[in-house]
Formats: structure tokens, sequence, C-alpha cells
């Protein structure tokens, strides 16, 4: 058995650390450490409730949006605002826009960076691949970064600037948009489609949205008319290096449900059962924190009930992530989970084929995008001009509640308690907490942990893309997973 340690990782928001036992050339176990401590739950104690809106965006330059959702929703849930219709649909367009970011930063510039490694020099498609992904020279990121500017566009039209906005409170999004405002905004969508449909698909978002299962994505690979977008370009690349096969995950998949500013969620809730098919209701109540193999004293506890006190000497820990379980056990959370728990044909499809895998992860993403592009065109033509976007906050009166939301990564929930007009706890779960979890008490591993084990390394060991592969499907933020 020998002992690999890899790490730092780059094109990582924050540290992340992974140390695997390699046999016979292959991952027999993995354990994931996040090694930086931030401490923002301990910074919102004792400060009162409306602070959240100021700090908790400060938590990931990356996913600012989804952390101002998550405590808007907590507080909304305390105090029994509901937001106007307009302070709704803007949310969404929001949180929708830094989303479809996230997951194009994520495609481009995270992970298919990854295949133009020297490894893979002797595959058919590696010129092709390395002349449009490769860090610096290819010329995929010039597309994107004008695409990714529009996105941010939008949330500067609604919020006035990201990352870090102070647009979102209790009672909807602080800035009125008027006709010329509202128009900018349907344009800037408008030139999302138009990225999306030249670019990264060469197809209508419609038919992207319609796809339904593997038989259908083959086709969609190889079409004369959409093979030159970058979509079936990575189709091609995994299929030939049977992606569908690296990273299997074994848990099940957890989605809070995403997208509610139109009265019912564009995604719907819940938890789907890879042994039996089934997609069932979620117990928030049954969520724990198990801390076993963190630096941190207490639990395992429900997040409501939970503090953030270090403990640096515990011998049998390995990071500063805890161990959220769902009625005991770990759970994947991201787009795929999104998906599947939606009903969505071609992510049941590709789970029931070949479970949680890397290609499955991938495809789950920019799927997604296609979908939740529609829908913005939707929320952005359903703002009423001349309506109110925000009503006034309300004093948080005493009480707990939980806002659990979905960003880009996956299932994000806060939990606060408010005694006396100050906050008497605040936990915060990252849907990178959730995936790249330590063993809990049991010493059952987390879900990434048990995805890297059956990776093969062969005589590259850490340098192995295989690694980089496994890690990035579950695009890892660290900054969020230690708060």
């Amino acid at each position: 058995m020998t002992r690999l340690v890899v790490g730092p990782f780059n094109r990582v928001e924050g540290d992340l650390e992974v140390t695997l036992d390699v046999a016979d050339g292959v991952v027999a176990a993995a354990r994931v450490s996040a090694p930086m401590f931030r401490g923002f739950e301990r910074i919102l104690v004792g400060r009162p409730p409306g602070d959240a809106l100021a700090i908790v965006p400060r938590i990931c330059g990356i996913c600012s949006v989804s952390q101002s959702m998550a405590a808007v929703a907590a507080l909304r849930a305390v105090a029994g605002v509901v937001p106007p219709p307009n302070g709704a649909l803007a949310a969404d367009l929001s949180h929708a826009a830094e989303n479809i970011a996230d997951h194009l930063t994520h495609f481009y510039l995270f992970f298919m960076p990854d295949f133009c490694r020297d490894e893979y020099a002797s595959e058919p498609w590696f010129d092709d691949v390395a002349a449009r992904f490769k860090a610096i020279e290819g010329s995929a990121a010039g597309e994107l970064l004008p695409a990714r500017a529009q996105l941010l566009h939008v949330l500067g039209i609604i919020a006035g600037k990201w990352p870090h906005s102070l647009a979102f409170r209790s009672g909807g999004t602080t800035r009125g948009l008027d006709l010329g405002e509202t128009m900018r905004l349907i344009a800037a969508v408008a030139q999302l489609r138009g990225f999306l449909e030249r670019v990264l698909f060469a197809a209508p978002l419609e038919e992207v949205a319609a796809l339904s299962d593997r038989a259908a994505l083959d086709a969609f690979a190889e079409a004369p008319r959409t093979r030159n977008g970058d979509f079936a370009l990575f189709l091609r690349l995994a299929r030939d290096l049977r992606l569908d096969r690296l990273g299997r995950g074994t848990t099940g998949l957890m989605s809070y449900g995403a997208y509610r500013g139109a009265g019912e969620a564009l995604f719907r809730g819940g938890l789907y059962d890879p042994t039996t098919g089934g997609t069932g209701e979620i117990a928030p109540e049954r969520i724990a924190e198990d801390v076993t193999s963190t630096w941190l004293a207490d639990g395992p506890v429900h997040p409501a009930e939970a503090d953030t006190h270090p403990a640096v000497h515990k011998p049998e820990a390995y990071g500063w992530a805890k161990a959220p379980r769902l009625d005991g056990r770990p759970v994947e959370v991201g787009a795929l989970a999104r998906q599947v728990v939606d009903g969505a044909p071609l992510a049941r499809a590709l789970v029931a084929d070949g479970g949680s895998n890397v290609a499955a992860r991938v495809v789950a993403r920019l799927f997604e995008v296609a979908r939740v592009a529609l829908a913005m065109e939707t929320w952005a033509r359903g703002l009423e001009i001349g309506r109110p976007f925000c009503i006034p906050d309300l004093p948080s009166p005493d009480g707990a509640a939980a806002g659990l939301v979905e960003a880009a990564r996956g299932s994000l929930g806060h939990w606060v308690t408010i005694r006396n007009g100050e906050t008497a706890r605040y936990q915060i779960i990252a849907p990178t907490t959730w995936n790249f979890s330590p063993r809990d008490a049991r010493g059952v591993p987390g879900p990434l942990e048990q995805a890297l084990v059956g990776t093969p390394v062969g005589e590259r060991g850490a340098r192995a893309a295989a690694i980089q592969h496994v890690v990035r499907s579950f695009d890892p933020c660290m900054v969020c997973t230690a708060h």
C-alpha cells in the first residue's frame, strides 16, 4: 500500500488536500481535508440578525448570491415576511445568473483544462481540446468571458454589483427597475442565449432541454449540426475516456429545491434513493453534523443546536469540514442531484445507466444551464413595471428557522436562532461540506471520499489526471466548506 498526498489544488476556491491509499495502481481509500478555518459562524453570533445580510455574502466570491439567498430565506421564515412578486422574481434572476456563471466557469476554466495535459497527447481529440481549452492559450476563454460578463450585468442591473451585494432583503430586492432597465435585463438574457446556442451547444436551448437519454446524447455529439459545439466535444471525449465509469458515487442524491420566485419551485426538492430509483421527501430535522474527524468540539447534533468550537488537538481529526448526514447517511448534492430529484428524464437515464459519475455530473450542469436560461427569459418578462420590488423589513422576533436553497454546487442551508434581538446561533452547511465531508463516527466516508475509491492512478501516482477529474466533477469550494 502506498500513501499519496494530492494538493494544494489549483483552480479551487480555498485550500484542499486529498490523501490517497493506493494499492496496485488503484485508489483503495481516500481522506479529504479542508485545512483552512475561517469562522463566519462565530462572527455572526451576538450581532443583530440583519447583519447576516452584509456578512454572509462575503463567505465566498463565487456563490455570494447563494449565501445571501439562504440568509434571506432564514430571516424571512423567522419574521414571516412575504416579498412582492417582482422582488421574488428579481432574486431568482440574480441567483440564476450567478449559478449559470458558476456552471460555465467550472466547465471552461476549471474542468476542461485538465484534458490538455500531456497524459492525453495521443488521444484523437487532444489537439482540438488543447486548442480550445488549454489555460491562457485556448480560444474558449476569450468567448466565455464576454458571455459571463452579461450574466454579471444582470446582477448589476438588479443588485448594483457582484459579488457581495446588499440588495437582497427579507422584503425583496431593494432596487426597483423601470422600463429601460427591464429592457436591458431582457437584452442581457437574450445575449446569454446567443452564446449558449452559438458556442456551447450549437443548438437551440429547447433542443438541449429536451434531451432524454444516452442515445439522444450520442446522436447530439455526432450530428453535423451540433458536433462543433463545446458540449458535443465534451460528450465525445467523455465517451472515449469512459468518464461514466470514473468517480462513481454510492450515496443518495439530495436537493432542497430551487428558484421559488414564481410560486412553484422550478426544480422540486427531495431525496433520490439509487437502490430503489424512488424519490422521497427530505426531513430537515433529520440532518446532523458529525465532527468525529473535524477539529471541532460537540456533535453529532442538528445544525440548529450546534455551535462552532475549535478543538485542534483531536488526534482522529484531519480537517475543518464537518460531516453532515441525513438520517445518519452521507448524500451527494449538486446539479446532477437537482436534475435527478426533479425527475429530468436525461438525468434519471444517466444515473440508471452508470450511477453518479464524472460524466453525469458535468452533463447535468450543462443541461441545467439550458433549463435555467429558458426560465430566466420567462422571469424577466414577468416583471411588472411600476409594481414594488421590496417591502420594509420587519423587526426580527425571537425564534429559529432554516434557509434552504440550491447553490450551483448543491444544497446550501443556513440555520439561525434569534434571542433578545441578537443572533444566538448561526450554522451553515454548504454544498461542498456535504460532498467533501470526512468520515463520521461510524467510519463512513463522505461522497467524494467514496467516489475516489477505484480511481486508477497507475505509475503517475499523485499526478494522474483521473484524480483531478473526480475531484473537479464535484466543483469544490473550500472557503464555503470551512465557513
